[in-house]
């Protein structure tokens, strides 16, 4: 036992020290009561008692910590925030008094607090009773044992605190617990108050007879026993009554202080926190009301979004405008510069004509001279005297032409021959340039020259210059071209300047397309040629397989097992080598909508025209596309889409071909082009058609029944009957004279292709004495070119000589004479076989691509996917009414969840988060189907075409990323500041932000993979779901490694333990029961943000994966 006796009045402070340091293992109470009362000794028992309680707070904290390390971030701040009470020792003071120096025999030791955190914490018993121990039990039960008071052990015992294996016996000197110190019931010692918790003594309530404010009651049959101290600290759920009320803070556990006006405290709280400007605080406020922020935060967010939608529209219609402004300048100088040349040629051939007429006067009495000068012979072809003129292309006269021809009627032997010598000379010197020898012919070769040497054109005015000068001399060399001789047709020929096309010529023999799910020919025995520089029809009625034709020819006769040869330029090649080459225009319009025609245009020759091309070179494509197929008037309006209106149907035919046309195909397949257009539009297509094939196009189409002016533009002819036999194959020209020979006269005023369509259609019988039916045509065809007639065919051809039938015992009958019936079961498994080869030869197109033989290098990865990145922004600017209405959707239930939805601090808000977790996911993904869902036909055209399916989808995600930051925001600037959490806005946005990631790569995934209905319904069941089962109690292991699996589940625990971890002090203990209860940990946060991120990866290469893969059936 320790005294601190002071004998003298100047010596009692070193002897307090000096206890203090050298006895304190050993002291443990104060027995001299006199000097406890004293002023200038007490302070010094108190820190000494407060050392001891220290050692016990920590050893309380370090047993919450060992046994729920997953509730305790920091152990030192956590026991720091919660006992330390260094800053106001005035209650230990007023329980040292009060106990007389007992207070050391009365704490609770390590054993103690264990027994209480195991019963609190392993709920195997109320907060307010605890197990029978040592001293409370059935057959002992002191005053001690009751709620809210504690005993004392007995004088002789010592107590060691650290004890934590044996509960000491405390049953002597009981009494009522001390303020700021709570006394379980059941356990006869004290416990220090927490701070932000509000202990002192409890007083009757007689009306109720419970002590209050606490809520438990005297015991019965015990008259003397009074009200204690506080009985129980636990989760606020169980023990409320202790936590500092709302609206006052607590700076000490025996002190609670109402809230001052412009101040707001929490539930629990320690100090008073000044409210933000612009928040209304009232007296007593709990929390500070900040909807001004939300207000704020809104405006501010909606002139942000409205200059970027207003001013980035408004400076794409100002450039675009400006870029109309120098086409048009250049249009005009292109059209002042064509004007002087023909001015110029006019001159010129006056010239020469009043020259020619100077020379026939001259030589008019030599009748054969004249004769001669009437008719001459150029290489052997008789060509009349105007052909002559028109041989020389803006060529001027020279001096040395003039000189001669003013010697020629001096020379009595040569007069017949001057004239024809400059006209020679005009035609056949190379050293006489063919341009002007004017300003306009200096400035054409200039610019030429510079061109040549590197020198590109980089402003807008000057690379329209250069676009419209080349279109003008390419308009007026097609008008010398119809005028043209022989000599001039070699010249065009070997023009080296022009850019040459690689020629692709396309052969096929006994070619047989099969459907393998329905082992049914739809196509048979087809053999011909489609040639370079030709415009080949397919014609046929329906279901004779034109389009199965053309599908054969391009590569895309999936499902179908394909016998025959197909060649390229004579070798077996595949097709795809040449995709690059290859233009396939579809029979439906897949132009983007809400693009302007010259955007579509210019979008597909970025793309896709050679990577070495210049940006003028390429312009100048795209303009001469757009002049052919008569598109300049609205070469600036969307093409337009179902739902708002743009081009006229014909225009957008036309800009379904000339996606097609801008990259300058060597091969152009077209599937009904002229379907639904008028005679002038498809007059109109035809020419430009016409056009490509000058350059060497090889160009195949499918028509339905032409006007005979359509029909005499195309050069071969492909008639198809019905089970996809051939009828004809051969010139257009000569398909009446083939038909007149069966005796197949076409009647008066009928259209040929509409009368070979009724016969083949078996609607009319043919006209003549040929008794032929439309079953009969095949074999005649096939007699004619000495095809072998196939088994099933024969019969057919009894009456015919089919002595010409080569080898044709290797025929198969298509009835297959052996074919047996199969069952349900087998032809549910044959379908199953052939879905899974279909995939096969999907995947196997995909990934393993076919050599390039096209010899052309298109832009890469990178380049391509900054032009798609273009492209989209241009989309989402003009679709910025669907992104306000979606902004405006996450705003209503921000607003709504907010206000509804009350945090619940049992719970840390958890409650609210659930519904904010599967509202964002909800509308975040119906809005992210958009990007994927509605874009599929495009995207299959452009990735059959060579386009990269990797930069296509980098840019829609990167171009998605704008939503995925903004959209967090619009909802928490309501949600965040209705509710008004603990946490801050900060740790909010940053999980929303992983969750909006993660759902948007999930709904990438569903878009593609589902049809839209579908995949908007998944998108609807999906967050219910996976957020019902995360929130389920998970009793077993499956249960729990399922919702491992859920991004809901991390997303939740994101946001609950954001929350919980700014809740300390007096919440330590309802936070561990939460978080248990919950199974979250307060570590885990960090896990929780990677996870979503790595699902909303995993979702993105899924939906990748899917994209490549999962074709239109």
């Amino acid at each position: 036992m320790c005294r601190w006796i002071t004998n003298s009045k100047h010596l009692w402070v070193p002897v307090v020290i000096l206890s203090l340091f050298v006895g304190l293992v050993q002291c443990q109470q104060v027995n001299d009561y006199d000097q406890i009362d004293s002023p200038a000794v007490l302070p010094l028992i108190t820190q000494l008692v407060y050392g001891q309680i220290s050692n016990l707070t920590t050893m309380l904290g370090q047993e919450i910590s060992r046994q729920s390390s997953f509730c305790v971030k920091d152990p030192d701040a956590d026991w720091n925030q919660a006992f330390n009470f260094s800053s106001d020792l005035g209650f230990l003071a007023s329980c040292i008094k009060k106990t007389k120096g007992d207070i050391a025999k009365r704490l609770c030791t390590a054993a103690e607090v264990k027994f209480f955190l195991n019963s609190l914490l392993g709920k195997t018993t109320s907060a307010n009773y605890l197990k029978p121990n040592k001293n409370c039990n059935l057959t002992s039960w002191v005053s001690g044992c009751e709620p809210g008071w504690a005993c004392s052990v007995h004088s002789s015992q010592k107590v060691d605190l650290k004890n934590s294996e044996e509960i000491p016996a405390r049953t002597s000197n009981c009494q009522a617990c001390c303020e700021g110190f709570f006394c379980p019931h059941g356990i006869t010692c004290m416990i220090p108050c927490p701070l932000g918790s509000y202990c002192p003594l409890a007083t009757l309530n007689k009306t109720t007879g419970i002590c209050e404010p606490y809520l438990y009651q005297l015991p019965p049959m015990q008259p003397n026993h009074t009200c204690g101290g506080a009985n129980v600290w636990a989760d606020v759920s169980s023990s409320s009554e202790i936590f500092c009320s709302a609206g006052s803070y607590c700076p000490t556990t025996t002190k609670r202080i109402p809230c001052s006006s412009g101040h707001y405290c929490r539930m629990g709280s320690t100090s008073e926190k000044g409210c933000f400007k612009l928040s209304s605080c009232n007296s007593n406020t709990a929390t500070q009301n900040m909807r001004a922020y939300g207000i704020m935060l809104i405006a501010a967010l909606s002139t942000l979004l409205l200059i970027i939608y207003n001013c980035s529209d408004q400076v794409l219609t100002t450039r675009e405008r400006r870029v109309a402004k120098s086409r048009e300048a250049a249009a005009r100088s292109a059209r002042k510069t064509a004007n002087a040349r023909q001015r110029w040629q006019f001159a010129k051939d006056a010239t020469k004509k009043g020259a020619i007429g100077l020379q026939a006067q001259l030589s008019r009495t030599f009748k054969k001279d004249a004769a001669n000068l009437g008719k001459v012979k150029i290489l052997n072809q008789a060509t009349s005297e105007a052909e002559v003129e028109l041989l020389s292309y803006s060529r001027p006269t020279t001096s040395s032409m003039v000189a001669s021809s003013s010697v020629a009627p001096k020379e009595k032997g040569k007069e017949s021959s001057g004239l024809m010598q400059i006209i020679h000379e005009i035609e056949n010197d190379p050293d006489i340039n063919d341009n002007l020898n004017t300003e306009i012919g200096t400035r054409d070769k200039s610019a030429t020259e510079n061109m040549s040497k590197g020198k590109q054109p980089h402003t807008h005015s000057q690379i329209f210059k250069y676009a419209y000068s080349q279109l003008e001399k390419e308009k007026a060399q097609q008008k010398e071209n119809k005028k043209l001789t022989f000599s001039g047709v070699i010249k065009m020929a070997t023009n080296t300047e022009k850019r040459k096309r690689p020629l692709i010529e396309i052969s096929f023999k006994d070619l047989t397309l099969t459907l393998k799910a329905q082992n049914k020919q739809i196509l048979r025995y087809v053999t011909g040629k489609i040639k370079p520089g030709r415009i080949t029809a397919v014609m046929g009625p329906s279901g004779a397989g034109k389009t199965t034709f053309l599908s054969a020819l391009a590569g895309k006769a999936f499902g179908c097992s394909v016998t025959g040869s197909i060649l390229i330029n004579g070798r077996n090649e595949s097709i795809h080598s040449f995709k690059k080459i290859t233009g396939f225009v579809p029979q439906d319009d897949v132009v983007h909508g809400n693009l302007t025609v010259e955007e579509n245009l210019w979008f597909s020759a970025q793309c896709r025209l050679s990577a070495d091309l210049s940006k003028p070179e390429k312009v100048l494509v795209v303009e001469r596309v757009i002049e052919f197929l008569g598109l300049q008037s609205v070469r600036n309006s969307l093409v337009g889409t179902v739902e708002k209106r743009g081009i006229s149907g014909g225009q957008r035919k036309r800009v379904n071909v000339g996606l097609e046309m801008v990259m300058e195909p060597s091969l152009l397949i077209l599937d009904e082009p002229t379907s639904g257009l008028d005679s002038a539009s498809s007059q109109l297509l035809l020419r430009a058609l016409r056009r490509e094939a000058l350059e060497g196009v090889n160009i195949c189409m499918v028509v339905h029944q032409p006007s005979y002016a359509l029909f005499k533009m195309f050069d071969d002819l492909i008639l198809l009957g019905k089970g996809g036999l051939t009828v004809y194959h051969g010139s257009a020209r000569k398909v009446e004279e083939y038909f007149s020979g069966l005796g197949i006269n076409i009647p008066e005023r009928i259209n040929p292709p509409d009368y070979f369509i009724d016969i083949l259609e078996g609607i009319a019988a043919p006209s003549g004495s040929s008794g032929l039916s439309y079953k009969e045509l095949p074999i005649r065809w096939m007699l004619h070119n000495g095809y072998p007639i196939p088994l099933d065919m024969r019969q057919n051809a009894v009456q015919f000589d089919i002595s010409q039938s080569v080898n044709s015992a290797n025929e198969i009958d298509p009835n297959g004479s052996g074919h047996v019936e199969k069952t349900f079961a087998g032809e549910l498994w044959q379908d199953m076989r052939n879905n899974v080869v279909l995939r096969g030869e999907k995947i196997r197109l995909n990934f393993f691509k076919s050599k390039d033989l096209s010899d052309r290098k298109t832009p890469g990865v990178f380049k391509q996917y900054k032009y798609f990145l273009i492209r989209v922004g241009k989309q989402r600017l003009r679709e910025a009414r669907i992104q306000a209405i979606d902004y405006l959707i996450l705003l209503l239930a921000g607003a709504c969840l907010g206000s509804l939805t009350k945090a619940s601090d049992q719970t840390f808000g958890a409650a609210g988060y659930t519904y904010t977790v599967i509202a964002v996911s909800l509308l975040c993904k119906i809005a992210a189907l958009r990007s994927f869902s509605l874009d599929k036909l495009h995207y299959w055209r452009e990735s059959d075409s060579g386009m990269s399916s990797l930069a296509y989808f980098l840019s829609k995600d990167t171009i998605d990323h704008f939503n995925t930051v903004i959209k967090p925001v619009v909802y928490l600037s309501m949600f965040y500041f209705f509710t008004n959490p603990r946490s801050t806005f900060a740790d909010n946005y940053v999980v929303l932000l992983c969750l909006v990631y993660c759902v948007t790569g999930i709904a990438y995934a569903l878009s593609i993979f589902f049809e839209p209905g579908a995949a908007q319904l998944w998108s609807v069941l999906l967050p219910v779901v996976l957020t019902l089962i995360a929130t389920q109690p998970k009793d077993s292991k499956i249960l729990k490694n399922i919702a491992n699996l859920c991004y809901s589940k991390w997303a939740l625990q994101a946001l609950v333990v954001a929350n919980a971890e700014r809740y300390q002090g007096v919440w330590l203990i309802t936070r561990c029961g939460s978080l248990l209860k919950s199974g979250y940990n307060l570590h885990d946060w960090s896990l929780c943000i990677s996870i979503l991120i790595i699902m909303g990866v995993i979702g993105r290469a899924i939906a990748f994966f899917c994209m490549v893969t999962f074709q239109k059936k």
